[in-house]
């Protein structure tokens, strides 16, 4: 029986449009939704970085940036990067997990939430609240997940790894070919999963 539902494929195929469209459409349908979507962050063009963004409110936070060569040196702590990108931990936790812990409060009614999870990726990873949170709302009843998980170059990371290899979690894969008919597909998972555990 699927309690969660995650989408995975190579960057840039459509996961994150595919998961704020199934968002809208169970909000819509009267499903309590939550959580959090990453979006590129655009300057002249050109990629600068990653923002996290809150589904319910808009409220954003910076996940990355490009390192600008003429910033001085890290103040003190540890420099996290993926690639060109160095990942702002502290606005990344300061806005993602309020939300976790918010989805666990009870909701008017018996109805489980659905928590949008955007997604569980090397950036997010170096933060382990975020890896405690995740786990933990995997095993909780109150939430049905909707999340991304990436196609790894070499080994994937043990919390991807963990999420793939469960038997409550459905994976589909995003391609170009499936992208533009797949979602009302993820949109009946996700009601599945909300009915199966209610």
């Amino acid at each position: 029986m699927f309690k969660h539902v995650f989408l995975t494929g190579p960057p840039g195929v459509g996961k994150t449009t595919l998961v704020r469209k199934a968002s809208e459409a169970l909000a819509s349908s009267g499903a309590a939704v939550g959580g959090f979507y990453t979006e590129e962050v655009r300057e002249g063009g050109r990629r600068v970085g990653f923002d996290v963004v809150v589904t319910t409110t808009g409220e954003r936070g910076c996940l990355s940036r490009i390192k600008d060569p003429a910033a001085s040196a890290s103040q003190g702590g540890r420099e996290y990067k993926v690639g060109q990108y160095v990942v702002d931990l502290t606005s990344f936790e300061n806005l993602s997990l309020p939300l976790f812990r918010s989805m666990g409060l009870p909701t008017q009614g018996d109805g489980r939430k659905v928590f949008v999870i955007d997604e569980i990726g090397k950036m997010e990873l170096f933060s382990q609240p975020f890896i405690r949170e995740v786990r933990q709302t995997l095993d909780s009843p109150r939430c049905a997940i909707l999340g991304t998980i990436p196609i790894s170059r070499g080994p994937p990371p043990a919390l991807v790894e963990e999420v793939r290899g469960r038997s409550d979690v459905r994976v589909f894969t995003v391609s170009k070919d499936n992208r533009d008919v797949i979602l009302p597909d993820i949109v009946s998972a996700v009601q599945e999963c909300l009915t199966h555990s209610s």
